[in-house]
């Protein structure tokens, strides 16, 4: 798949014949780096002790992760050129490669979501399906000691981290694409999953406690979005020509109206405007808000994806 984009006079306008992403990856970069993002919420949970509540929307963000990333690898095989051969990614590990990478970090992530499922299993599991008493002895076990909760915690955090800059790095190690030439990517797409995974859990929080501490850090979260996105222009202006005429793709060229309505106005500034709001009590808490910071999150990786297969060096 990678080998296929990744020479550096590739134009997709110029060269229709050759591999070009379609709508696979994006959405493969978009629930990655959600899950990512639910991964770090649910291991800071976990660390603060939310998941004692019976009613923590912690408890039900790990089904839903493995859910939705089992979703994103299934669009992901889709896009692959040779899917028989998708095993070989485990039998040769390259160092340099992020896919080498990223195969195994997804390796892992499935052990540790699974235990954090486990934490939030109701405790009268065994007693109302007696089938399923063994993995709640399990889960009680896991409960009761501290110290295993505390290394779920820290895993979950970590290879969420890993998972939400690997997404980006992704598209930054193709030096053939101007745009996605930067090393800002990978904190953007964390910070962005980060976002859409705290807009997430807010739609599935029941307590107005918990809904209120997502959306504050869901600000947070939307101000460093649109800080490394101002970071991440400057960069390209401030750099060669053709990664100045890469950025005018969204400054002036074909995706700009894209980009600039529904990633930075619709999908950031608008919602942060309403969440401000909400945590200071002016307005009620609405989904409306969280749905349109997932939707920036969507469009943004599409913008990005389908943008940098544009942007191209020019041929000798």
């Amino acid at each position: 798949m990678l080998t296929e984009i990744t020479t550096s006079r590739f134009n997709p306008q110029v060269d229709p014949g050759l591999h070009v992403w379609g709508w696979e990856i994006p959405v493969y970069l978009f629930l990655g780096g959600l899950v990512a993002g639910m991964m770090i919420l649910t291991g800071y949970f976990l660390l603060t002790g939310r998941h004692r509540d019976p009613r923590s929307a912690c408890h039900r963000l790990p089904g839903l992760g493995i859910a939705l990333l089992s979703a994103g690898m299934l669009a992901l095989f889709l896009d692959l050129e040779h899917k028989l051969f998708v095993w070989r990614l485990y039998t040769t590990f390259r160092l340099a490669s992020p896919m080498s990478w990223g195969a195994w970090i997804l390796l892992l992530v499935y052990p540790v979501l699974l235990a954090s499922l486990l934490l939030g299993l109701p405790r009268t599991l065994g007693d109302r399906v007696p089938r399923l008493a063994g993995i709640a002895r399990i889960a009680e076990e896991l409960r009761e000691r501290p110290g295993l909760v505390r290394a779920v915690a820290i895993a979950g955090m970590a290879l969420g981290g890993l998972l939400g800059i690997y997404t980006g790095i992704l598209l930054s190690a193709l030096g053939a694409r101007p745009l996605w030439n930067s090393a800002l990517l990978g904190p953007l797409f964390l910070v962005s999953g980060l976002s859409s995974a705290a807009a997430f859990s807010h739609l599935v929080a029941r307590e107005p406690e918990e809904q209120d501490f997502l959306a504050r850090a869901d600000n947070g979260f939307l101000i460093a979005e649109l800080a490394l996105l101002g970071l991440f222009f400057i960069g390209l202006l401030s750099s060669t020509r053709v990664h100045i005429e890469a950025a005018d793709l969204l400054l002036g060229g074909p995706y700009t109206a894209v980009f600039w309505v529904f990633v930075v106005g619709l999908g950031a500034a608008v919602p942060l405007f309403l969440q401000v709001l909400a945590v200071r009590h002016r307005i009620h808490h609405s989904p409306v808000i969280p749905v349109l910071v997932i939707a920036g999150g969507i469009a943004l990786r599409f913008v990005l994806v389908y943008a940098g297969q544009l942007s191209h060096w020019s041929p000798v």
